[in-house]
């Protein structure tokens, strides 16, 4: 007795049968493959509403945008960077600081505040310990000006993630214009997506009980930047 041979698949109709279809197809081919007769997306879109080649002029709008997250902003050039950090943390009244591995030694060098390296002989900081220190002190893969965003991706001066969870201050460094890119998508070819990235945009906050803004509840209450550059 004959089988007879297996109808072909009907062409997708629905929202759900073209999802399920895309996915069958990427598994049959193992890449990006579009749909038989599907048409190509267009992707001629902005990759940045500003000029991304004036460091000044993405430097401001990420000041801006910072600032307007609630975010302390900060501008200074290399050779002040430690005297500010020494001000940031005695002004509010810090006695000790979490730190990462890979951190410049110097940017703490003159600052009264302990600093407590997350890589010492105890091993990592605990959560319970690092909820007892003042602040935690950290550099940055990369600043984003449009969207006012820092990107962590436990790289050198960042450490792990659980640094800039839970200690109530945080404040990160920012050298431009090396660290400064203008928008997301001039961001992601930067970034290596096997490494853990927490992407920053102003302290911690939320609204969801009665869109009250109460700040502190995920990370940090208090955020603030130091932007390094040669023109302070």
């Amino acid at each position: 007795m004959n089988t007879p041979p297996n109808p072909s698949p009907a062409p997708p109709t629905g929202s759900r049968d073209l999802v399920l279809a895309r996915i069958r197809a990427a598994l049959r081919t193992g890449g990006d493959a579009p749909l038989p007769d599907e048409a190509p997306v267009p992707r001629d879109y902005l990759r940045s509403h500003v000029p991304a080649d004036d460091p000044a002029a993405l430097l401001d709008l990420l000041h801006r945008n910072l600032a307007d997250y609630r975010a302390l902003v900060h501008r200074c050039t290399p050779d002040r960077l430690p005297l500010l950090l020494a001000a940031l943390y005695e002004a509010r009244g810090a006695r000790t600081v979490a730190v990462p591995p890979g951190l410049p030694p110097e940017w703490l060098a003159i600052a009264h505040a302990r600093p407590l390296p997350d890589d010492g002989p105890e091993g990592p900081l605990s959560a319970a310990r690092l909820d007892t220190v003042d602040s935690v002190l950290t550099g940055c893969a990369l600043a984003i000006a449009e969207t006012g965003t820092l990107v962590l991706d436990a790289g050198p001066a960042q450490g792990r993630r659980l640094l800039t969870l839970v200690p109530d201050h945080h404040v990160c460094v920012v050298l431009a214009p090396d660290q400064l890119v203008a928008s997301v998508p001039l961001a992601l070819p930067r970034l290596d997506p096997t490494r853990p990235q927490t992407w920053i945009s102003g302290p911690s906050a939320t609204s969801d009980i009665e869109l009250t803004r109460v700040e502190g509840v995920h990370g940090p209450r208090t955020l603030e930047v130091v932007l390094v550059t040669d023109a302070g």
